[in-house]
């Protein structure tokens, strides 16, 4: 039942962002649209910029980050909802979407550098350098997202993957059955 008022809530989120930016919309009104009370908004999220975040970790959930065809599709589906993702990235008036993306996205990739490694820490250069692909990814895919209407999302993805730190590209793409993500 939680996931479904989320979902319900994220939608008319999105609706109401086809109409104006993140920094017009209010919590009264994202209830209002959503049919429901303040608190049960409250309940779900610390803030519409939570709510934002949600809708973008949701939208994620299915996301093998190493893999260039989930990859591709994750931000091929984001270009499909531009605008909701277009006003998210344009506001500057609290947290922004894409620190809350990078930190997403850094604890994908560190999850999976200690799985694919089998420890429960990672040494300070390798967090450094998944902080650091990190931010030259999602900066990269709101550049696409926003900017880019000729490029292939494969391609773009296929481009970060390529500019991955060394390091980086060992851990995660020595495995055999990773190797033509990385080719």
């Amino acid at each position: 039942m939680s996931d479904r008022t989320k979902l319900w809530i994220a939608d008319k989120m999105k609706s109401l962002m086809a109409k104006k930016s993140l920094d017009k919309i209010r919590v009264t009104e994202i209830c209002r649209e959503a049919q429901i009370e303040r608190p049960t908004f409250y309940y779900h999220f610390r803030d519409k910029y939570d709510l934002v975040a949600w809708i973008f970790v949701h939208n994620t959930l299915d996301l093998d980050v190493i893999d260039v065809n989930s990859a591709a599709d994750n931000i091929r589906s984001m270009k499909q909802e531009y605008l909701f993702y277009k006003r998210a990235y344009e506001d500057k008036s609290q947290n922004e979407l894409w620190m809350y993306m990078h930190d997403y996205f850094v604890e994908q990739y560190s999850g999976t550098a200690r799985k694919i490694l089998g420890t429960d820490t990672l040494d300070e250069q390798l967090r450094y350098s998944i902080r650091m692909y990190c931010y030259g990814a999602v900066w990269m895919s709101r550049e696409w997202i926003l900017n880019d209407n000729t490029t292939p999302a494969e391609t773009v993805i296929q481009m970060m993957f390529n500019t991955m730190p060394q390091s980086l590209r060992d851990i995660y793409f020595s495995r055999p059955d990773r190797h033509e993500s990385a080719q």
